[in-house]
């Protein structure tokens, strides 16, 4: 087995980057998520209700975030450290943030079609996992839903893509689930029963599966809403009548990865 895909998402809900190698400390990726979009309230935004963010492109420089959209025209934000220090909330947590500045809240403003502000998390937020999975008291993630990382086997979206095709639709992306590792060379699902996994110089403890929801039904390329893959994978993938697709998982210590690293499963 190995490392086939790494990705990051530096703006919650927004494009995501492939990487060939990335920094890994207890929050995930260097950068995955570090982002966030608040509505007026300073509660998070996601493609949940509004999947027109999958048309957001992001790509990141040493030291700025260049957006684009359809119809905006591209910006490029330097890293703010000494923004207006915000709490902003997700998913019912209270998060300091710092504001990324009145020219990036013009222009998510304009792209979500109400008023919006950019943040990114501060360097001394503190955002505990959930104790019942958490493998220390310490770990901690970014603005991701409630993990530093998220793993999931290339034959997994293969088995259901065969269920999609077989079923007269069409086939759908992996960036619908939006992993950050990709393992190739393990049979599908075979990430349900793995607990802790070498990947490289790094292990990763897996500890909870996750959860599906309705972003899944949205085209990243299109933005466009439908039903699949949800409704498949409900026909054979739940558990508690939640819908699962791939592996939650936590960093032992901070490492590097890169595409194309053994994997080993430890347990």
């Amino acid at each position: 087995m190995h490392l086939s895909a790494l990705f990051r998402y530096p703006i919650k809900s927004c494009r995501g980057i492939a990487l060939n190698e990335a920094q890994v400390g207890r929050r995930g990726i260097a950068q995955d998520r570090a982002y966030l979009v608040v509505d007026e309230h300073d509660t998070f935004v996601t493609q949940r209700d509004h999947p027109r963010m999958a048309l957001i492109d992001v790509a990141v420089t040493a030291d700025a975030l260049v957006v684009s959209a359809p119809g905006q025209h591209r910006l490029t934000l330097p890293a703010r450290r000494d923004g207006e220090a915000r709490r902003v909330t997700i998913w019912g947590d209270q998060v300091k943030a710092l504001d990324q500045g009145p020219e990036a809240a013009a222009w998510f403003s304009a792209v979500m079609g109400f008023p919006a502000w950019l943040v990114g998390i501060a360097d001394d937020a503190q955002r505990r996992l959930d104790p019942r999975f958490a493998v220390s008291a310490d770990d901690e993630t970014a603005f991701a839903d409630g993990y530093p990382a998220l793993v999931v086997t290339a034959s997994a979206l293969d088995a259901l893509n065969d269920r999609l095709i077989a079923a007269g639709s069409e086939g759908v992306k992996m960036n619908r689930f939006r992993p950050n590792l990709v393992i190739s060379g393990a049979p599908p699902f075979a990430e349900d029963g793995w607990k802790r996994l070498r990947v490289g110089e790094m292990v990763f403890r897996l500890v909870k599966p996750c959860a599906r929801c309705v972003m899944t039904t949205n085209d990243q390329d299109t933005a466009e809403r439908g039903v699949e893959p949800l409704r498949t994978l409900a026909t054979f993938r739940t558990i508690n009548q939640k819908v699962i697709f791939g592996q939650n998982a936590i960093p032992e210590a901070p490492g590097m990865l890169r595409v194309g690293d053994p994997v080993e499963v430890l347990a």
